[in-house]
Formats: C-alpha cells, structure tokens, sequence
C-alpha cells in the first residue's frame, strides 16, 4: 500500500475520531470540567506524551530560527484552535460544530494560493465550490431551539480559521524535520500560552475530580489520548504525503460521521439525544460536501500524476 493511500486513510481514522470526539467532549462540559480546564488537561498530557517520545526516538536539533515560526503554529495549531473549539462546543450543538468545520478547506486552498504558491486547478475551485453551498445551506437551514448558538457557532468559526492557518504554516516544517519534532515544539508552545490563559486556571481549580464517575473518566481519556494524541499524529503524517488542501477538504467529513455517531451514542446511551437535529435536507446537503472532497480529491491526483509523467 502506497503512502499516499496510507495518508488517505490516515486523514479519515483522525476525522472519525474528532466525529465522536464532539458528542464525547459534551458530556464532560461544563457540569464536570469547564471548557478552558478541560484544554488545559487535554494539552498538557499530550505534550508530556510528544515530548516523552522525542527523546526515546527523535532528539532532533531544531535551529533558533525557527523557533519563532514553531511559536506560531503551536499558538494556532494547538492554543487558539484548541480553546476556542472547545468554547464553541460547549455552546452550540455537535452537528452544527461538524458543519462548520467544513469551512476549514476552503481557508486551506486560499492561503496555500498566497503563502505555498500552490496551485488552484479549476477541478479544485468546483469541489470547493460546490462543499461550501453545501456546507453554507446546512449552516443557514435552520437552528434547533435550545441546542445551537450563535456565539458558539462563531467560535467554532474562529477555530475552523485557525486551524487552516496551522495546516499551511506547518507545511514548510513538515519538510525540514521529523513529524515528531514539529509536533512536539508546536504542542510545547501552545501548551505555554495555554497556561498563560487565566480561565483555564479558575476551571481546573472548580473542578471536583474525585467525583467524576467512569464514564466521564473515559470521555476525558478518550478526547486527550484518542481524539488529541492520536489525531495530531496521524494528521502530521497526512501532511508529509499530502498538500495541505487535500488534508483540509477531509473536514467535509465531519458533519455526516457526527450524524451517525448522534444516532449510535444515543442508542447506546453514551450521550444525551440530539437526533431531533438531524433533517433528510441536512442529509443532501452531505453529498453536496461529500461531491466536493471528491473534486478536491481527484484534482490532487491528477497533479502527482501529471508531475510523474514529467519526470519519466
């Protein structure tokens, strides 16, 4: 199996992760762990683990020069992304932060443009195109009273900028040194300017741990181990083999797999019901999305494609 195919596949178990990450995350704030303690928790675990890691396997030497520009993307990769996704969350309901999210490509292909050169295919402007209708009209469909919010929803917006910016600064890294090194630095700094956020320390000091049945002890493991420690991984792997617009447009995902695991967590009684929010408009609106990764998709192929028969 190709790496390509290995980054394809990678790019959809961390999507599926972050799909039920959204429900799992709500049922932990803000009864048992506000959202700002809970970013605090979730990072600094993660980066004790990045960091344990980089020692046993990596030691790699990171030049003074660019220490600024891994500041930079640990602030929007993993401080601003991190805190306001959670902020949003805690507000709004998990199906529209999943419709949201699909926003991220279309930020992705328009900063790869400006600050990577990459090139806009006219295949890749269709597919982002036709997802951004179909992620504009879920948006604007309608809100369920007493589930969405408006200021939430614009805080996942923030987060969705946010990480687009850290999916192309984090590119020309990507290229200078291990996947694990940049992780690491990028979770290290963004761990500081988590710390220096006052809220995250009147969360944490509210917080009654000992009172924290198991289901919500698997909720947390669950959000910092698999839908953070994990996913950040397999997303830098992504991006060794993919451009940064490829690995974005997976977010078009998210919506429908927050749909299904509405449906499979409220049989199984993991989180509260929100399937009421679920429309078979919403639903077409999906294969709009699901039309556009393809598009995306298909025009990254035919670019390697062209460029190998290039070079034979």
């Amino acid at each position: 199996m190709s790496k390509t195919v290995l980054a394809h596949l990678a790019l959809l178990g961390l999507n599926i992760l972050y799909g039920a990450n959204h429900l799992l995350a709500k049922g932990v704030m803000p009864d048992y762990l506000g959202p700002n303690g809970f970013i605090l928790s979730r990072v600094a675990v993660t980066t004790v683990l990045f960091i344990t890691l980089y020692f046993l396997f990596v030691r790699e030497k990171v030049k003074a020069k660019d220490l600024f520009r891994l500041a930079i993307t640990g602030f929007f990769g993993v401080a601003m992304n991190q805190l306001f996704f959670f902020n949003g969350l805690e507000l709004t309901s998990a199906i529209n932060v999943g419709i949201i999210m699909t926003s991220t490509p279309i930020i992705v292909v328009i900063l790869s443009y400006f600050i990577l050169k990459e090139k806009i295919t006219q295949l890749k402007i269709i597919g982002v195109l036709i997802g951004a209708v179909g992620a504009i009209a879920l948006t604007t469909s309608g809100h369920v009273e007493g589930l969405d919010s408006s200021i939430g929803d614009l805080y996942v917006l923030i987060n969705a900028s946010s990480f687009a910016i850290y999916l192309v600064l984090v590119k020309p890294l990507m290229s200078k040194y291990k996947p694990l090194t940049v992780i690491t630095f990028n979770f290290l700094f963004g761990l500081l300017f988590i710390m220096a956020y006052p809220p995250t320390w009147v969360d944490i000091s509210s917080a009654d741990v000992q009172s924290f049945p198991d289901a919500i002890w698997f909720k947390v493991g669950f959000v910092i181990i698999g839908a953070t420690f994990f996913t950040y991984l397999l997303n830098i792997f992504a991006l060794k083999h993919v451009s940064p617009s490829v690995s974005g447009s997976y977010i078009y995902t998210q919506p429908i797999l927050v749909m299904l695991f509405t449906v499979l967590f409220a049989y199984i009684g993991w989180t509260e019901d929100f399937v009421e929010a679920i429309t078979f408009e919403k639903i077409a609106y999906m294969l709009m999305i699901f039309t556009g990764v393809y598009l995306i998709s298909r025009s990254a192929y035919r670019e390697r494609k062209r460029k190998a028969a290039l070079k034979n």
